[in-house]
Order: C-alpha cells, then structure tokens, then sequence
C-alpha cells in the first residue's frame, strides 16, 4: 500500500501550548504508520504508533489531550469495534478513521458512534493536520470539562447530610420557610445551613448554584 499522505517541509506547524497533545496511530501498514509519524511529529504533536487494536489498548490511557487516528480494517480487531469497546472508558479522545476501502454504511457508523472524522485515503496533508488539530481541542475540552466537574463532586462531596438536603430543595426553587418546614427544622437553622452550603460549593448566587447541580446531574425541576 502507498503512503497515505505526501509528507513535505512544508507542511505547517501548530503546536498546542503547555504538554505536548499525543496522537495515536493504529495501522497494520508500517508505511503508513511512518508516514503519518513523520507528519505528526513535523506538525508539533507526539506520535504514539500500534500496528494492532490489542497493542494499543495495552498502551496506557494518556492524561493529556489525545486523539487517534484508526485503520478501519485491522487485522485482530476491526477499527469499528475497537471504537466501541473504548467509547465509555476514552470518550476524551476523538477518533479519526482512515481507510482504503470504506463505504457509506461504514462512514455513517463511524460518526453516528461519534468519529471526529472518516477520511479515505490518500488524502492531502493539511486535511488530516487540520482534523488532528480540532480533535485535540475537542479532548482538551472534554479533559478540562471532567477536571471541573471532579472539583465539584469533590464539594458536594464534603457538604454535610443536611446541607445536601438543603441543596437539594433550593435548586428546586423553594424558599427557606418552605425547607424549614419541608426538612422540620427552623427558617433561622435553614439560613445557616444554606449559608455555609453555599460557601462549601462556592456559588455566588442561586443560578450559579443550580448550574453546578445540573452539571452535578440533581433535580433542579421546581414543583408544579
């Protein structure tokens, strides 16, 4: 098999600040595994190369933004069901799918499991750089979404059995006397449970407070 790609000098460079992103290649072609690897490096990125599905899934699972670019027809497992064995335990990492022979039915799988892209090869260059760049950025943004949402379980986490209650009752829009009532406490300890509920979850007004509940998946639904 040809080369996928026409590596040049002059393909551009984009590299993303702070660790440097790894692109994964998974290609049973050595051609095209050193093509493309020349091509990831030149662009700024880390080239990580698997000539198979199962030498990839014993790679570890990278703690910086990735994506990776997988042949369709592998020779163990296939590309399509390496996708779906990895998409609950790798959903930070896009999927760029390469093949010689693909077809409808097998691109509309592939996107309709979430593929960044499905590209037929050959292909020019700056396509599969420009595709490697937005799916890194989709996985920075998945990984800096996962980090802020562990800083928030992490808060309600430390809230005390009450204050959780309290919570719970004025994401759902009722007012103190309501939760005193509801909860069989006063207004005045309802106050001071909020209060300090507040502070725990580091909301600084109500619509702040119900946006960090959706996010922490807790009925923000109001009565009636």
């Amino acid at each position: 098999m040809n080369a996928v790609v026409a590596f040049t000098a002059n393909s551009s460079s984009c590299p993303m600040p702070g660790v440097i992103p790894i692109v994964f290649v998974v290609d049973d072609d050595i051609s095209v595994r050193e093509s493309l690897e020349l091509l990831i490096a030149h662009a700024g990125f880390r080239p990580e190369l698997c000539a198979s599905a199962q030498e990839f899934l014993a790679r570890p699972r990278p703690n910086c933004p990735s994506c990776l670019i997988l042949d369709v027809g592998l020779p163990d497992l296939n590309g399509l069901d390496l996708q779906e064995k990895i998409a609950g335990d790798r959903a930070d990492m896009p999927i760029i799918f390469i093949t010689g022979r693909g077809d409808i039915p097998m691109s509309v799988r592939a996107m309709k499991a979430g593929a960044a892209e499905f590209l037929t090869k050959p292909f020019p260059p700056e396509v599969l750089l420009d595709t490697i760049r937005t799916a890194l950025e989709r996985s920075r943004a998945s990984q800096n979404e996962q980090a802020n949402l562990q800083v928030l379980r992490d808060r309600h986490r430390k809230l005390s059995r009450r204050e959780r209650e309290v919570l719970a009752l004025v994401v759902r829009g009722q007012l103190n006397k309501q939760i005193g009532g509801e909860l069989g406490i006063s207004e005045i300890t309802v106050k001071a449970h909020r209060g300090r509920m507040m502070r725990k979850m580091r909301a600084r007004s109500l619509p702040e407070l119900v946006n960090m509940a959706s996010r922490l998946g807790l009925d923000t639904a109001g009565k009636g």
